[in-house]
């Protein structure tokens, strides 16, 4: 364990100086190619939503109002037992849930710990577009919510209470990787006029303590763009990608001049050089520039992807750290 840290350290290292040389040879997605206008994903099941978001661009809408027609399909599906309607409680049985969205001039708009709204997404642009703030949170943001015309409901699904049920007979708390092959939705989009904007929606990891937040509706942890460069988003174990800035690190690389691949990559490299036991626990990062080139990786397999890009709907497999 020591010796595949220590190299994984040494490889991180090498990444953030490779920086430094003009000579270097970027390393490109297999599936990445340089078309617009894009929607894409985190998690395959995800096909409906980007797929959802390019139809919003091509009936002339902006990217924000893609990702924001993206993000309420898993929202509003009570199958998808890890975003919205349907999604599982905490150990308090309560079902709360963290969304965040941002646009190409760097408005950003987030709820978190919100009880009772379907679509936490569309609040969070609503605090973005109608408010002097970022971020509401528990009973302030749902108060905001209702009076922005949002109707309270009870999203704990009947399949979701009996997962809860059965988790009580002995409440044991371990995030389970991929579950279901599916997560967090991130997505992001790049619409006619070249603009970016990126979402992201959940209800957090099931049975966490009341009132945990992770990094789904943190700007830059969990989601961000710049329309300079690009944007990324993450799904996972939250608490490791807020303790890396995720998302923004991301761009950040990008904007240095990595590939989206590659930035991804040295994302993921960055938590297991710095987080102990990194190989017990998924994150995935998805990653697109200006260009339309998109990338990804994960610490274990079983990230996936949806990509809607040049009139096709695809679901690519992400590579990986962890091999063995």
């Amino acid at each position: 364990m020591k010796n595949r840290r220590e190299f994984i350290k040494a490889g991180s290292a090498f990444a953030a100086l490779s920086l430094l040389s003009c000579e270097e040879k970027h390393v490109q997605n297999a599936q990445s190619k340089p078309i617009l206008p894009v929607s894409i994903a985190t998690w395959g099941p995800n096909k409906e939503a980007v797929d959802a978001a390019m139809k919003e661009i091509e009936n002339g809408k902006t990217a924000l109002d893609a990702v924001e027609a993206g993000a309420k399909v898993p929202e509003a599906d009570p199958k998808d037992m890890s975003v919205g309607y349907g999604g599982r409680p905490d150990r308090d049985g309560k079902v709360t849930l963290d969304a965040c969205i941002m646009d190409w001039e760097l408005n950003a708009g987030s709820v978190s710990f919100v009880q009772g709204i379907k679509h936490p997404i569309s609040v969070a642009r609503k605090v973005m577009e109608e408010t002097p703030h970022v971020m509401l949170a528990g009973e302030g943001a749902k108060k905001f919510a209702v009076e922005q015309g949002f109707e309270v409901e009870n999203l704990l699904t009947e399949e979701a209470d009996k997962a809860y049920q059965e988790w009580l007979k002995t409440a044991e708390y371990k995030p389970k990787a991929n579950i279901e092959r599916h997560d967090t939705i991130g997505i992001m989009a790049i619409d006619k006029d070249k603009k970016i904007a990126g979402a992201c929606t959940t209800s957090g990891m099931a049975f966490k303590l009341h009132g945990r937040v992770g990094d789904s509706p943190v700007i830059g942890a969990g989601m961000y763009v710049d329309d300079e460069v690009g944007g990324a988003v993450a799904t996972g174990v939250g608490e490791l990608v807020l303790k890396t800035c995720g998302s923004f690190l991301i761009v950040e690389l990008m904007r240095q001049g990595l590939s989206p691949q590659e930035a991804c990559e040295e994302g993921v490299k960055r938590i297991a050089a710095k987080v102990k036991n990194f190989e017990e626990s998924q994150v995935g990062f998805l990653a697109i520039n200006k260009e339309g080139h998109h990338g990804a990786f994960a610490i274990l397999k079983g990230f996936n992807y949806a990509l809607n890009q040049g009139g096709e709907t695809n679901v690519y497999e992400s590579d990986y750290l962890v091999k063995s």
